[in-house]
């Protein structure tokens, strides 16, 4: 187990932590989450040690093993690969190169003989021997081909090099590991093997992440990082996200609860944990959720964006129709002859093995780049607002108040009208005087977002808009996109935002388009449509 005792962190003038006492239990698996800010990477690093907090401390049972993910690519750049993930295990590592120079050595005196003895029965104790295989399976699980295995860390590139550290963390079964972010740069194909990986991992696994959808499906518990507190609940963030809206309800209706609200709450704990059982943790969370009282839910003090379009007017039948579209970038074919009608409430979720193919066609059919060949018509009932997936444009060196930036997408110029859209968008009273050009990206993303919903537009166009949000504000986004009641066009690496939101998937592929109306959960788990994708590539791929 591993537990913190009053710890309490300080970053200048700002608390990150205030006398958190909390305890990991052993054989489950906590979502750390928390608003941008919170301090959730920090907090990993103080259980890893890696920072010293202010106050308290860190206490893991002795004899325990704890692994992190390494965020530093080029720590290991001369080793090889294999090598690389084995030293996820310290001191099996370290056992290995003593057998290795005693070995090397042409004779050895009858201490280093006795040593070498002792070295090797820890050495099979630990499982050494079936190290290398049990890397390669690591490696294989996330996508890094065997031909990579020997190769040094620094002849191969960085999504490869994330993958080997993510292995590294994953090798000889540590008994607490702690994660941070582990679904970036990963295929579906990945995730779904290390989702597997970690439902059986019978140890402690503690991770960060903004993938719903992971989350969902690996958590036990969610450890919830709110004003420097961290409150641990039963259950994935679907549940803690549903039940904390709920009670925030109740709180805000204080002086109109009735019975029929408890009700409401209590028979939500209820169905919750009947739908458990078809989770892959099922009998586990199953018992843990049945223990749940009205009084283990609390409010959340968490704020979310408020994300609605409303299309000013409806879309006639003719939406968009690209003809024969062709595109290469530097010599390399990103289009080749697309061909695509789209129909009036489509909601098309683009996807491929190659991005930068899904943003030149958004490029392309939004003018921002000519396509080589062929052409596109849009409807001319259509009105289209566009989320690129770099709004540098819009912000660098922009020396405007947000009222006034967002002033200029507006027909209504008054600034009450302006605050209110910003309100919305969680810029209130002085950040509504911010200057542009220094938000960040998730404040940037949430100034584009509103723009967006100023136009009015019956088509959307949304090229990776979760990217930089956290995870009030996909969540937000998210549910405002499934009531939009016009055509969308989108592009993201968040699958729970693409099962809920599409209805047709299309996949960009250098042979053309696969297109099909569908869920997303349904194409990736049809083999005629694997089998399909493995033709137009010419090999088998993953997304």
């Amino acid at each position: 187990m591993i537990s913190t005792s009053g710890v309490s962190l300080r970053y200048g003038g700002q608390l990150l932590f205030e006398n958190v006492n909390i305890k990991f239990i052993q054989g489950n698996c906590f979502g750390l989450i928390g608003a941008n800010g919170a301090g959730k990477s920090t907090f990993l690093q103080v259980l890893s040690g890696e920072i010293e907090p202010n106050k308290g401390e860190v206490i893991i049972d002795p004899g325990m093993r704890l692994a992190v993910l390494k965020q530093n690519q080029f720590e290991f750049d001369q080793f090889t690969v294999l090598k690389t993930v084995i030293m996820g295990h310290q001191r099996l590592c370290q056992i290995m190169d003593e057998k290795d120079a005693l070995y090397a050595k042409n004779d050895f005196t009858e201490a280093e003989g006795l040593q070498l003895s002792e070295l090797e029965a820890e050495f099979l104790e630990l499982n050494g021997w079936e190290a290398e295989s049990e890397a390669a399976i690591l490696l294989k699980g996330l996508g890094v081909h065997e031909s990579l295995h020997e190769r040094k860390m620094s002849e191969i590139d960085g999504n490869e090099k994330i993958r080997v550290l993510l292995a590294q963390a994953l090798f000889g079964n540590p008994d607490i590991l702690l994660l941070d972010e582990p679904t970036n740069h990963l295929d579906t194909a990945s995730i779904d093997w290390l989702e597997n990986f970690l439902v059986n991992f019978e140890n402690t696994v503690i991770v960060v992440s903004h993938d719903r959808h992971f989350l969902n499906n690996v958590c036990t518990h969610v450890a919830d990082i709110d004003y420097g507190k961290i409150q641990l609940y039963v259950g994935n963030y679907e549940f803690w996200y549903q039940s904390s809206r709920l009670a925030l309800q109740q709180a805000a209706d204080a002086n109109k609860k009735t019975e029929a609200k408890v009700k409401e709450l209590q028979d939500f704990i209820r169905r919750f944990s009947a739908n458990a059982s078809k989770s892959k943790q099922a009998t586990s969370r199953k018992k843990l959720l049945e223990k749940i009282t009205l009084e283990n839910i609390k409010p959340s003090s968490r704020k979310y964006p408020y994300v609605d379009f409303k299309p000013e007017r409806e879309a006639g039948n003719e939406l968009l129709q690209i003809n024969e579209v062709c595109k290469k970038i530097d010599g390399e074919t990103l289009l080749n002859r697309i061909n695509l009608r789209v129909n009036k409430g489509d909601k098309i979720a683009f996807v491929s093995r190659n991005g930068l193919a899904k943003t030149t066609l958004f490029q392309t059919i939004m003018n921002e780049i000519p396509a080589d060949s062929g052409d596109f018509r849009w409807g001319v009932t259509t009105t289209q607002a566009y989320f690129p997936k770099d709004n540098a444009a819009y912000f660098d060196g922009v020396d405007l108040s947000l009222v006034d930036w967002l002033r200029q997408y507006s027909k209504d110029q008054t600034e009450t009208y302006l605050r209110g859209w910003l309100g919305r968008m969680l810029f209130s009273g002085e950040d509504a005087l911010k200057k542009a050009h220094v938000l960040s990206g998730g404040e940037r993303v949430r100034c584009m977002l509103a723009k967006m919903m100023l136009s009015g537009a019956n088509v959307l166009v949304l090229d990776e808009p979760t990217n930089h949000l956290d995870l009030e504000s996909i969540t937000a986004l998210n549910e405002g996109l499934i009531r939009y009641k016009g055509t969308m066009l989108f592009v993201s690496q968040d699958r729970e935002f693409i099962q809920t939101i599409a209805n047709r998937i299309v996949e960009i592929t250098p042979q053309g388009l696969i297109d099909r109306t569908m869920g997303y959960d349904e194409y990736l788990q049809r083999d005629d449509i694997a089998k399909l994708r493995q033709q137009m590539y010419g090999t088998v791929v993953g997304l």
